[in-house]
């Protein structure tokens, strides 16, 4: 009988992609893989439903078990509260979780992987005596701040010291030194609520945990991994395998998306592509997106832009990302017709992957998900960083100061940023020689990226020890990290 390795991934795509790439390593390692998952249509979210509906039926050999639906969910929205109505979604199907891992045959489950954002699940777990790994979706760095603020959190629910400092940057172990406007929100505002309660706590009971699986690679963040197995500042840090880059693959489909053709007639690294997430696409007000037009039109440089309708004024609750924009009002009168011949706008989504991968993409205009980034590192392309909220704007500081892989989009902190502020950085990212070394930096990476799940690279080594770990049982881990 096989062992069987469970998986229970995040309700996000940025969560639950990742996460399924492993499945084809345990699959090659010889296991079973079952995948527990909440419905996503309680969430309400389309995208992630037809995602899980396409991976189930590109993965044969993974079984997919929907957990039965709930009777009156909570209602999920992207709101400050957001962390607290998605804990109590996935709380109320404890039990149902608790009855498909009975159901299983004994002995069979070597452990379950479960997303960062449902660590409650050990509540279950204990119990039943399952070994549990959580996955960090994100890099090191930000899981070594996250883990530092917990840490450094009092009572009343601030960290020590931050209000007395202002924006003055806050020395964390193992990163650059971070201000405090650049920290998730999620972590530092408002002391005390329901929400940073259950954040800080997903941020202990990760701790908790086997083991943690980040989607990262050490030779991107010796520092931040390094630290992280320092019992020094982190006593009580489980072992880290870092087994990234998860990021989704691309083929050729039989009928490729229209941009594609177009990039094919496009000189080599020539083309600026502008991709704001799944969710981040429409954080643009109008009058952002007509000066990010107008500072194309201005650098002369061919690009591939992909447009949403602008958000509401509250960046952290998303516009539909379904809904047609009417590009013809959003952008300058006539822009479309004059960047015709160097320029192509796409509606709504455009496939990330392959058009990184294209070798006319000469740079990547990005919000800094995680998730992007690593395809933006594993296709080589240089990078201009505009976070937009969360984690993005930590991110931000390690693309530019920690990886040298990109430079930052000064303005969005006061949320705009101008014509000559586009043009000036895709003509210095395009045109110049901090250009070339951004390019030269961002292969480098890549390069490291691409031995990393060889055969003696990081990445499968910390997989396998992870495989080691898990069947050697309680107290056979090691503190080094991989």
């Amino acid at each position: 009988m096989k062992k069987t390795v469970v998986l229970y991934p995040g309700l996000s795509v940025s969560h639950f992609v990742p996460m399924l790439q492993l499945a084809d390593a345990l699959l090659e390692a010889g296991y079973a893989v079952t995948v527990a998952l909440i419905d996503p249509s309680l969430k309400g979210d389309i995208a992630l439903a037809a995602v899980i509906d396409r991976v189930s039926c590109s993965k044969p050999s993974v079984v997919f078990h929907k957990l039965p639906r709930i009777q009156d969910p909570p209602t999920i929205v992207h709101d400050e509260n957001f962390i607290v109505r998605y804990s109590e979604l996935v709380a109320r199907h404890h039990g149902h979780l608790h009855d498909l891992l009975v159901s299983m045959a004994p002995g069979s489950i070597h452990c379950l992987i479960v997303d960062m954002m449902s660590i409650e699940v050990l509540d279950v777990t204990d119990k039943l005596g399952i070994p549990v790994f959580a996955f960090f979706p994100m890099n090191a760095s930000v899981l070594a701040v996250s883990v530092q603020l917990v840490s450094s959190t009092r009572a009343e629910g601030q960290p020590a010291g931050f209000e007395e400092e202002g924006d003055t940057p806050q020395i964390f172990y193992g990163v650059p030194p971070l201000p405090p406007s650049h920290l998730s929100d999620k972590l530092l505002g408002n002391p005390g609520s329901e929400a940073k309660k259950v954040r800080l706590n997903m941020m202990r009971r990760i701790q908790e945990t086997k083991g943690i699986l980040a989607n990262t690679f050490v030779s991107l963040e010796a520092r931040a991994v390094k630290a992280l197995g320092d019992p020094r500042w982190f006593p009580t840090m489980p072992p880290l395998y870092c087994v990234g880059p998860l990021v989704a693959g691309y083929s050729e489909a039989t009928e490729r998306h229209e941009c594609m053709k177009w990039l094919d007639e496009q000189p080599d690294h020539s083309v600026v592509f502008l991709c704001f997430g799944s969710v981040g696409t429409g954080n643009h007000s109008e009058a952002q997106l007509k000066e990010i037009a107008a500072g194309l039109e201005r650098s002369g440089h061919r690009f591939l832009w992909v447009v949403r309708a602008p958000s509401h004024d509250d960046l952290e609750k998303p516009s539909d990302p379904c809904a047609d924009p009417d590009l013809d009002a959003l952008l300058p009168e006539g822009f479309l017709g004059r960047a015709n011949s160097r320029g192509r706008v796409v509606k709504l989504w455009a496939p990330q992957v392959e058009v990184l991968h294209h070798r006319a993409t000469g740079a990547f205009v990005t919000h800094c998900g995680w998730n992007s980034v690593l395809e933006g590192i594993t296709a080589g392309v240089p990078m201009l960083c505009w976070p937009l909220y969360a984690e993005q704007k930590m991110n931000k500081v390690f693309m530019v100061e920690e990886y040298g892989v990109g430079v930052e989009m000064v303005g969005w902190q006061q949320g705009l940023v101008t014509v000559e502020e586009v043009e000036a950085k895709v003509r210095l990212v395009m045109e110049s020689e901090k250009g070339e070394q951004l390019r030269a930096q961002v292969m480098a990476h890549k390069e490291a990226a691409d031995m990393a799940w060889k055969d003696g690279g990081s990445s499968r080594a910390a997989f396998g020890k992870f495989l080691v770990d898990v069947h050697a049982g309680p107290g056979a881990s090691t503190p080094l990290n991989y």
